[in-house]
């Protein structure tokens, strides 16, 4: 039973959050108009920028993608990994692994075709130190492609998710990335134009992210395309798969989270798995499972050195500075561009997780399969260049990325069949991000309905509409790397916000620690007291019997304690009347921990005596158990006056005020 669900009042009805829907909506629209009308000029001016950036701030993406994965294990090793994302009668929504195949998918995309086989060719013939072409620049190829998708960028996603679902399933905030400041700001300032703003400008970071994945996505079919069948390379045809994946991840976007997408993380993880095992079966397999665990070897060793090397001592600072801008700190930005919209995802899958639980998920379940891939097609790349002459697959890794993973794919049997397959895996693997993406994004813009409640229909049609259309806009004028150069400037002022959330988030866990620890305190002193006024301890009511106490007993009790505390002027909620299993009251507190008070009728399996017979049934008895906001309180309120009751109603409030007052003074 959750106790966060049963006390609400009907919730308001989801609409649109207009400051935020239309201020996100001018700003996208009006940054592609500008890139799209004038190219060259805004492309020139972001480069500039970016180059700027890169000398500027290099040091300091560097050392906050470091204090997010430190933080997020932090928490996972500390006592607050026990915390649980709901109050702790919370039960997961979904299976563990349901939960595990969307925490794959929900991070994992077409990218890792994309640049599988041609980011570590890339930094085989540019090296960012060294002499290019050599066997330490392959080593070190892998080495760097290992750091740009590993823990460091799951750590962002972890930090999001953690913070949108810690505050909308134990704090009953909405689920959108504003909740997150509400330790830091107040409610006035989350609900106000603070919160307007992180929503908006999350929504803005996300679509630069979701239009990435887009332009990506639709170039990777589109080059498997043209590589299978002879497709001319035209905008028409990419026009048409860009079209066609796009309706389709709207379909899948409609349809929800719990059909659509669950669906295709499954289907993912079989296709995904299937074409890299493949590869390493039909491959030189030794030697790829021998630079498997030497890559993991190597990037455990380095990381720490690679997390904070900014290749100062480089001959060419020039030359490094590009490449740090052009690679690490652009992934960095990457990462958080799409933070909003996966952790806001992981955050809607995960009620009634565990802290430890979500950041073990996040870091681990997507990374060791990660890591597989990149390794098993890095090194499937590098052997066919350096040892089988393939000097087209290298040129090809530098000049058309999205094609090198099939021409590499060439050189395995049943290549044309393979390739078939791979598209296909590519375009399933663009569906889960963009669909998932428009039903955040959508999500994001709306106000009301319940926490885990999604959009309407007719806005995630819009948010994809609006993907779909920048993306045509930037590819056709020629100016998509303009918009990857906005994923590096946007991420760094949105850096600054899941710096806040990392605050937030250790400020409201180290309070609610406190909170529970003294309430855990104040029950054991009342269990010990109500065992002593109790004379019918040892009696297992039936249902009937418990049902009429509560309805006249616990009830008017109820009544009459909101009654005395609507005439301190408290704002109570009540939930008489609605259902005669659950009965209960609700005050709202500034502090953001409200204070609930609920009887609910319990049914139990009564313990069998010793002279019971072995298939003898076993009798049910019943409980008029109370509930505060953390959960059940384990003390049954059957033998109580009417007038013991509505004191124990105000003892608690009381009791409940006096605790919030000593954690938050």
């Amino acid at each position: 039973m959750s106790s966060a669900s049963l006390i609400k009042t009907p919730p308001e009805k989801v609409t649109v959050n207009g400051w935020v829907f239309y201020t996100s909506t001018a700003l996208i629209l009006l940054l592609t108009a500008i890139l799209i009308i004038a190219p060259q000029e805004a492309g020139r001016m972001l480069g500039t920028a970016q180059a700027w950036l890169s000398r500027s701030f290099g040091w300091y993406y560097m050392v906050v993608i470091a204090a997010y994965l430190i933080f997020v294990i932090g928490l996972a090793f500390s006592s607050y990994g026990k915390l649980k994302l709901g109050s702790k009668d919370d039960t997961p929504d979904f299976s563990y692994g349901a939960w595990a195949g969307m925490l794959f998918s929900s991070g994992i995309g077409i990218s890792l075709l994309y640049f599988g086989a041609s980011e570590p060719l890339d930094h085989y013939f540019n090296p960012p130190e060294g002499v290019a072409g050599s066997n330490l620049a392959a080593r070190q190829a892998v080495q760097l492609t290992f750091l740009h998708w590993g823990l460091h960028g799951w750590a962002i996603y972890a930090l999001v998710g953690l913070a949108v679902a810690y505050f909308a399933y134990r704090h009953n905030q909405p689920l959108a990335l504003r909740s997150a400041l509400y330790p830091l700001v107040g409610e006035r300032w989350v609900k106000g134009a603070a919160g307007h703003a992180v929503d908006g400008f999350g929504m803005f970071v996300t679509l630069l992210g979701l239009v990435t994945n887009l332009g990506i996505g639709s170039l990777q079919v589109s080059s498997g395309l043209e590589n299978l069948f002879g497709m001319e390379h035209s905008n028409t045809n990419l026009l048409i798969v860009i079209i066609v994946m796009s309706t389709v991840a709207t379909i899948a976007a409609v349809s929800g989270v719990e059909n659509g997408i669950r669906r295709l993380s499954n289907l993912n993880i079989v296709l995904f798995s299937g074409l890299l095992i493949f590869v390493l079966l039909f491959g030189p397999t030794l030697h790829l499972l021998n630079g498997f665990v030497q890559n993991v070897g190597d990037y455990l060793n380095g990381v720490v050195l690679k997390t904070f090397d900014l290749y100062v001592y480089e001959g060419d600072s020039e030359k490094s500075d590009r490449w740090l801008g052009l690679w690490t700190l652009f992934y960095w930005a990457w990462w958080i561009s799409w933070a909003p919209f996966v952790g806001m995802f992981i955050a809607r899958i995960s009620r009634g997780r565990t802290v430890r639980e979500l950041v073990a998920g996040v870091l681990l379940i997507p990374l060791g399969f990660t890591l597989a891939w990149l390794s098993i097609f890095g090194n499937s790349a590098l052997d066919l260049v350096m040892n089988h002459g393939a000097v087209e697959l290298g040129k090809t890794a530098l000049e058309q990325p999205s094609m090198a993973i099939y021409q590499l794919l060439e050189h395995y049997p049943a290549s044309k069949v393979v390739i078939g397959v791979s598209i296909f895996v590519g375009f399933v693997l663009f569906l889960t991000p963009a669909d998932s993406g428009a039903v955040m994004m959508a999500n994001l813009s709306c106000k009301g309905g319940n926490v885990d409640e999604d959009a309407p229909h007719w806005l995630r049609i819009f948010w994809s509409v609006v993907i779909t259309l920048v993306t045509i806009g930037l590819l056709f004028a020629g100016n998509f790397e303009a918009m990857q150069t906005m994923v590096v400037l946007a991420g760094l002022p949105f850096s600054v916000v899941l710096v806040l959330f990392m605050f937030g988030l250790h400020k409201a866990m180290r309070q609610d620690v406190q909170i529970e620890q003294e309430q855990a305190e104040l029950a054991a002193r009342g269990r010990r007291g109500f065992s002593e006024r109790l004379t019918q301890l040892d009696l297992q009511p039936s249902q009937s019997v418990v049902q009429r106490f509560m309805d006249k007993h616990v009830s008017p009790a109820l009544e009459d304690a909101t009654v005395q505390m609507r005439a301190q002027g408290l704002q109570v909620q009540t939930l008489l009347g609605k259902s005669k299993r659950c009965m209960g009251v609700r005050v709202e507190m500034e502090e953001g921990n409200p204070f609930v008070y609920e009887v609910s009728l319990d049914g139990y399996l009564a313990t069998p005596t010793e002279s019971a017979q072995p298939d003898e049934a076993r009798q049910r008895f019943y409980r008029a158990e109370v509930y505060l906001h953390n959960g059940s309180q384990d003390y049954d309120l059957m033998g109580f006056t009417q007038d013991q009751i509505t004191r124990d109603v105000l003892d608690q409030f009381e009791s409940h005020r006096q605790l919030l007052g000593r954690v938050y003074s």
